[in-house]
């Protein structure tokens, strides 16, 4: 984060804090019928269509943005931003911020998605006869209800001729129906605009009391900790823990009140293991699903409605997977393992991403680290600043590790993920280039 994109923040903070529903009046007490118009397009992807309806005014706008956590007290940036692209800059003052900080937090702070901008931008050069050959164009991809609550002439008389703000939702309107004929609407996105993005937690156990030391693991810790740092997660390490030290690190973070300004929550355990369970320091085996219960909507309310991203290297069987398979299309039910999600637990807003598929092993370099977890490093630096999501990192994880174990000679392993993610995960692109 740059300087100044800190100092607006604690500005921000400082001054925003005590009668910050005073400030929210004074500023509506500024704002016209129009304002309110260019709001409720600027929201349209942050408070649901039926909600915005119901909006007569900007109150009404910041009331339903602080019922769903989008606007505070503490973080009022998307105020700023929707002050900024309204070009209500003059009413920055009230947020004691200026229009070159709001600039240059927008590239990693932004709310409002660059196509919302850049339809509100393109409504701005709109005239009153375009808007009029747009509908008559479009009068058979959009409702007749959005048709007929676009065009009031009297505001485009009042307004120099120009398309008004409510010609804006007309254009949004016409977007979303005919891009809807050649795909769906785009999957919401989990929030990532709080305070912090949260912590991660890396198990790394390389020495054991009964089991075989584990070379090459401590790369991989390394790894974890430096790219999930670049994300702007608090990563936090711990070496050869015991049964008992795991359990004191899950009640830790379990309870930890720093989950309520988080956006997301990360657990990585680089150990041994068989199927849906791994072992600590002390060659106890623990299952996966009892690691990721602590974390559920009823045990750590705090990261509700949250994603929570589980990594696990570890093998999962003693089978070895060869290079080329050719089998029966009949399969013998006894062979068959338990699914994989039954390791995760039955409620939304968890992934779990282990290093291979049930029954078998995986493999680990004694100095460059593990297949898996040098994988997920190397395509979450790359493909994170493409705005790829978490799910299609792991498709790309997937298909590298197959091909690197196809190098290796006789061996393979192929990763599988399970989730019960209800939005995507895609993780701000930070503004500093991860360091070798």
């Amino acid at each position: 984060m740059t300087s100044q994109g800190q100092s607006l923040n604690s500005t921000l903070d400082d001054n925003c804090q005590g009668n910050f529903r005073g400030t929210l009046l004074t500023i509506d007490s500024y704002l016209g019928d129009q304002d309110v118009e260019r709001l409720k397009f600027l929201c349209r992807d942050s408070i649901a269509p039926k909600n915005l309806e119901k909006c007569g005014s900007a109150l009404d706008i910041f009331e339903y943005l602080l019922a769903e956590e989008r606007l505070s007290e503490e973080d009022p940036f998307f105020l700023a931003e929707l002050l900024y692209t309204i070009k209500q800059k003059v009413l920055l003052r009230h947020l004691h911020c200026t229009k070159e900080q709001v600039e240059n937090r927008l590239p990693f702070r932004r709310k409002v998605s660059l196509f919302r901008n850049l339809l509100y931008e393109l409504s701005e050069d709109i005239s009153s006869e375009n808007l009029k050959s747009m509908i008559f164009l479009l009068r058979e991809s959009v409702p007749k209800v959005q048709m007929e609550v676009s065009w009031p002439d009297e505001h485009a008389q009042s307004n120099g001729d120009r398309a008004t703000p409510v010609s804006v939702e007309m254009l949004g309107a016409s977007v979303d129906t005919l891009t809807s004929e050649t795909s769906t609407k785009e999957t919401a996105v989990y929030r990532m605009d709080r305070k912090h993005r949260g912590y991660c937690v890396v198990v790394n156990n390389h020495s054991f009391t009964s089991l075989s030391e584990r070379p090459g693991t401590n790369k991989d810790a390394e790894c974890l900790r430096r790219v999930f740092q670049w994300l702007g997660f608090s990563v936090h390490i711990y070496v050869n823990v015991t049964k008992d030290h795991l359990e004191q690190v899950l009640q830790y973070f379990q309870t930890h009140p720093g989950h309520a300004d988080g956006d997301c929550f990360v657990f990585c355990v680089l150990t041994h293991g068989k199927f849906g369970a791994v072992y600590s320091s002390d060659g106890n085996l623990i299952p996966i699903r009892q690691i990721m219960s602590h974390f559920t909507a009823q045990q750590c309310p705090a990261l509700a409605h949250k994603p929570k991203l589980f990594f696990i290297q570890a093998c999962q069987g003693e089978e070895i997977q060869p290079s080329v398979s050719i089998e029966a299309d009949a399969v013998n039910p006894e062979h068959v393992p338990p699914s994989l999600q039954d390791s995760v637990p039955v409620e939304a807003d968890f992934l779990l991403g282990l290093a291979t598929v049930p029954g078998y092993v995986s493999f680990r370099h004694v100095e460059e680290g593990s297949w898996y977890i040098q994988s997920l490093y190397n395509h979450l630096k790359d493909l994170v600043p493409r705005r790829e999501d978490i799910l299609s990192i792991l498709t790309a994880v997937n298909d590298d590790v197959s091909r690197q174990a196809d190098r290796h000679g006789t061996k393979k392993q192929m990763p599988q993920p399970a989730f019960t993610l209800r939005k995507k995960v895609v993780f701000p692109v930070p503004q500093e280039e991860l360091l070798l």
